[in-house]
């Protein structure tokens, strides 16, 4: 079994597109008014799906998550130069909700929140290279 996609369940998706855009340097594959697909690495994609339409394969609208709370997804990148994904994803909009430490299990990383409340993990380096910043 590999993993190839996951899929975010998304308010607007022209906004959530924008953000995904501009927070990172995918290739966006799918651009259609309910779903945009970013291609991340070696076949694996992330994919935007507009809230109603999402419910239609499942039967089940997903919950709408109010501002400042989370969907409980979480998304988590390793980077080599987490200096610049961070900025990056702060001018994009998101919003910090932890700084760059060392974590519990050993990676140095910083959490955001998307648009829609999900969660972004920036990891780099580990306890026994640590990456440090700013």
């Amino acid at each position: 079994m590999k993993h190839i996609l996951t899929i975010l369940a998304v308010d607007d998706v022209a906004r959530s597109r924008e953000f995904y855009r501009a927070a990172f340097d995918f290739k966006q594959t799918v651009d259609v008014p309910v779903y945009a697909e970013f291609e991340i690495e070696e076949g694996r994609r992330i994919g935007l799906y507009q809230r109603e339409s999402f419910g239609v394969n499942t039967g089940i609208i997903p919950n709408e998550i109010g501002e400042g709370e989370l969907s409980g997804a979480e998304i988590y990148f390793h980077c080599e130069n987490p200096d610049a994904q961070v900025e990056k994803l702060l001018k994009a909009g998101a919003t910090l909700l932890s700084p760059w430490q060392l974590r519990a299990w050993g990676d140095f990383a910083a959490y955001f929140r998307d648009p829609d409340g999900h969660t972004i993990v920036i990891a780099g380096g580990n306890r026994n290279n640590p990456i440090v910043t700013r």
